[in-house]
């Protein structure tokens, strides 16, 4: 049972780096700008779930994030293409 813990630690090793890699190829190798992308659209979410009452200023963030996630995916366009 014990040989069997290390052949299974390298089974996991290997599945995660070859994870990792298919992540930063669908990424176009930008993990930073896509986890940045994804907490984006997480904040967007939960403005959205939020109740309306606030002074103009939800609707303002909610701007304010609509403009950071259209820059923050030309950045990723920028850098695919360069």
């Amino acid at each position: 049972m014990h040989r069997r813990r290390p052949i299974l630690f390298v089974w996991l090793l290997v599945l995660t780096l070859i994870a990792g890699y298919l992540v930063g190829c669908a990424t176009g190798g930008q993990p930073h700008m896509q986890a940045a992308l994804d907490e984006l659209r997480s904040a967007r979410s939960e403005l959205d779930a939020a109740a309306t009452d606030k002074g103009g200023h939800r609707e303002k963030a909610i701007t304010l994030i609509d403009e950071a996630i259209a820059e923050v995916q030309a950045g990723m366009e920028f850098a695919n293409g360069h």
